[in-house]
């Protein structure tokens, strides 16, 4: 016999998701870097040979970078 267990709704959390979205490359690198509970990611962009890698900063401070760059077929498909 199946025994019936009540239903709880779950708590919302914050997703840790940037504020500002940066756009989906095909160049960059992201690499995690843990400090203590809290998560950061330094940013390099590869572009154009994938071979030097050109470091961008944080995430905050390569998004405006990211965002603006004019490179063409750097970008995802359907990020165009």
């Amino acid at each position: 016999m199946a025994m019936l267990r009540t239903l709880t709704t779950p708590e919302l959390r914050p997703s840790g998701l940037a504020d500002q979205r940066i756009r989906r490359c095909t160049f960059r690198r992201l690499i995690q870097i843990e400090l203590g509970a809290e998560r950061l990611y330094e940013v390099e962009c590869l572009f154009p040979d994938r071979k030097l890698p050109i470091p961008l900063g944080d995430l905050d401070s390569a998004t405006p970078i990211c965002n603006t760059c004019t490179a063409a077929h750097v970008f995802r498909p359907d990020e165009d």
